[in-house]
Parts: structure tokens; C-alpha cells; sequence
């Protein structure tokens, strides 16, 4: 599974296990209590959830998308 974490001033790629919705929200809602700075919640939510953070650029199709600015999750369409 391939999600981005898109934020003001950062966006990461991170590949893992394939998870629902609902679950990549419970993980990322507890990455967030464990980070003072979102700039750090890709490389906190890889380690502690055993994905890869992927050096990717541009558009990319994934699977999910975090908002961090808004605390939105969701599937886009391409």
C-alpha cells in the first residue's frame, strides 16, 4: 500500500502492509500524539509502524492520502 503524507511544508511517500481506512486513521492519529513536529511524522509512522518512507517525487498514484494540515484521510481519484 502506498500513502502520501502531505503537509504545509513537507510531503512524504511510505509504503506498507495494506490497511482499511479506518486503521491507517487509528495509526495516524497515534503517530500524532507521539510527534511534536509534523515535519517528523513520516520517519515516527514508518518506524513504528514497519514501512518504507520511498524517495519519490511528482504526481504519484497512491492509495491514501494524509492531510496533516487538516487531519483528512482519504482515497484519491485519478
Amino acid at each position: 500500500m502506498l500513502v502520501e503524507i502531505d503537509g504545509y511544508f513537507h510531503r512524504s511517500y511510505i509504503s506498507g502492509a495494506k490497511c482499511t481506512k479506518q486503521e491507517l486513521k487509528q495509526k495516524y492519529l497515534k503517530v500524532k500524539e507521539q510527534v511534536t513536529d509534523l515535519s517528523d511524522l513520516p520517519e515516527v509512522f514508518y518506524k513504528l509502524y514497519n514501512f518504507e518512507q520511498l524517495p519519490l517525487k511528482g504526481e504519484v498514484e497512491v492509495d491514501f492520502v494524509i492531510d496533516t494540515d487538516t487531519d483528512r484521510i482519504y482515497k484519491p481519484s485519478y
